[in-house]
């Protein structure tokens, strides 16, 4: 089989996915690949992500491996028979790799949970939001690069349909990214997005007691079992993807915590409604 150049973050999360059911088995590579009848080099390549996986294989694998979880199995066979080529792959060679696997887990997302400190995220932005935002990288990008960025924001706003819940804290309703006109029109964005069906808008206000978990901007989207969730956080050079089990249960629960101290998002309309008319 053909040896992908760079596997999408997609096609390394199943190969992550076999390695632990293999790790979990108490398995070596080898005694793996011995019973596929393959050897251990196909093995590592499965599991780096770096070439495919037929559904026979991972059925295999899966009851070498003595897995009897049904639905993640099937959720495995998903991921390796899947096909698509979506509507980023116009900017592949355009933007960083990060940008195609944002959309791609956007496009296979179950749900999505935000939590945002400082800026609004990034499906939410306007499109002067997220110009100003992409402005202020450093070292500073290039008109085309800046342009071919916020085209690829805006593109991914259009392409969701998954239900969508964020907590917002007031620091990011207050710092102006861009000029007054721009923090208006982001502010009225919120109030016509929280009416929709599938966002539920909550807001932190300064004003709020103990609140320890300032720091935890996150980005939580559900698989299409809890086991193939991810956890996006952002990193100097694009996205950092988390998605051990671990990781996933300390990031459920701060979304938990956090939501718990947040306003109704009844109150929450309100209190972006002052917002504007101190604007």
């Amino acid at each position: 089989m053909v040896q992908r150049r760079e596997p999408t973050a997609r096609q390394v999360r199943l190969g992550v996915e076999l390695r632990r059911l293999r790790e979990a088995a108490g398995l070596t590579g080898a005694q793996a690949a011995a019973l596929l009848g393959a050897n251990r080099v196909q093995i590592s390549h499965i599991e780096l992500g770096l070439t495919g996986v037929s559904e026979e294989r991972v059925r295999r694998l899966a009851s070498h491996y003595a897995c009897t979880d049904v639905e993640f199995i099937e959720a495995l066979v998903g991921m390796a028979t899947d096909r698509t080529q979506g509507w980023w792959e116009e900017y592949r060679g355009l933007l960083p790799t990060s940008f195609m696997d944002l959309s791609e887990l956007d496009h296979h997302a179950a749900f999505q949970k935000d939590v945002a400190i400082l800026y609004v995220p990034g499906l939410l932005q306007t499109e002067e939001y997220a110009r100003a935002v992409f402005s202020s990288r450093l070292p500073e990008l290039t008109r085309e690069e800046l342009e071919l960025r916020v085209s690829h924001r805006m593109a991914r706003q259009t392409k969701v349909d998954f239900p969508h819940e964020i907590v917002l804290h007031e620091a990011a309703l207050r710092i102006r990214v861009g000029d007054r006109a721009a923090a208006r029109a982001q502010l009225i964005r919120l109030l016509e997005l929280s009416e929709s069906d599938r966002i539920t808008l909550r807001i932190i206000p300064f004003d709020l007691d103990d609140f320890a978990v300032a720091s935890s901007t996150m980005t939580y989207v559900g698989g299409p079992v809890p086991k193939l969730d991810t956890v996006s956080r952002d990193a100097p050079h694009g996205s950092v993807f988390l998605d051990s089990e671990a990781q996933l249960n300390t990031y459920r629960t701060r979304f938990h915590k956090v939501e718990g101290v947040s306003l109704e998002p009844d109150r929450s309309r309100d209190f972006i409604n002052r917002l504007l008319k101190e604007l």
